[in-house]
């Protein structure tokens, strides 16, 4: 693991390596993603020969001081959606998220050097992810406006359900992230950024269901699923 001393380095890290904001437009496709490029990886056999080592949880959660700047200690993130909720997600979900970065097939520049070897060791993301996993879900995550919750309803039943369960408890072994605690404005986001074709790694599924999105179905869904809370795994509070 690396020493301490790099927490020097990282708030630098962030500053030079900025989130570049998604720009929402009429076009189906965003500029400068090719077909080609949009591609969506599974990874299970390096993803599952990571999560079958052996977890030291205090490993985890001395790597982890590496991302508390942005993501807080207790995994929460930051309320306004400018860093996600990654308390009690799946391991093999955030496993997967960091090996997409890693290799190019998800831009978050301000994730490339955490994500890198670096900072963050390739022997340290299952004890990372598992750290996390262990976490409970903080219950005042950033929450929508609340103005249309019937509706937002409707369509998470419809089209989210089925993948991101009753609760947004996901899926581990498909990769279904966990979307209970989730904030809001990062919820918006990342849904926009699938429907526009701007985040190459989104499953195509979940590409198929967005494409007849307008920005307000997005807003009134993800209203809803900031509320979402999984008894089990909820913080007390």
């Amino acid at each position: 693991m690396r020493m301490p001393h790099l927490l020097l380095v990282a708030p630098l890290l962030v500053v030079v390596f900025t989130l570049q904001g998604a720009e929402i437009g009429e076009q189906p496709r965003a500029p400068g993603i090719e077909a080609e490029d949009y591609v969506w990886e599974h990874t299970e056999d390096e993803v599952n020969a990571l999560l079958s080592v052996e977890v030291d949880y205090e490993q985890g959660r001395y790597a982890y001081v590496y991302c508390q700047g942005c993501h807080r200690a207790d995994g929460s993130g930051r309320q306004d959606g400018t860093y996600p909720q990654l308390a009690g997600q799946h391991a093999s979900v955030l496993i997967k998220q960091i090996l997409d970065i890693r290799r190019g097939s998800r831009d978050n520049p301000t994730m490339y050097p955490f994500a890198d070897e670096h900072i963050l060791e390739y022997d340290d993301l299952p004890h990372i992810a598992a750290y996390l996993e262990s976490l409970p879900i903080p219950g005042d995550n950033g929450k929508g406006p609340g103005d249309d919750l019937a509706r937002g309803e409707r369509l998470y039943n419809r089209d989210c359900r089925e993948c991101h369960g009753v609760n947004g408890e996901g899926d581990a072994e498909r990769f279904k992230p966990v979307l209970a605690g989730q904030h809001y404005g990062y919820l918006v986001r990342q849904t926009k950024e699938i429907r526009d074709l701007e985040r190459r790694n989104a499953n195509p599924d979940m590409v198929l269901v967005l494409r007849g999105y307008s920005d307000e179905d997005v807003e009134v869904v993800a209203d809803y699923i900031s509320r979402l809370v999984m008894p089990e795994r909820a913080a007390p509070r």
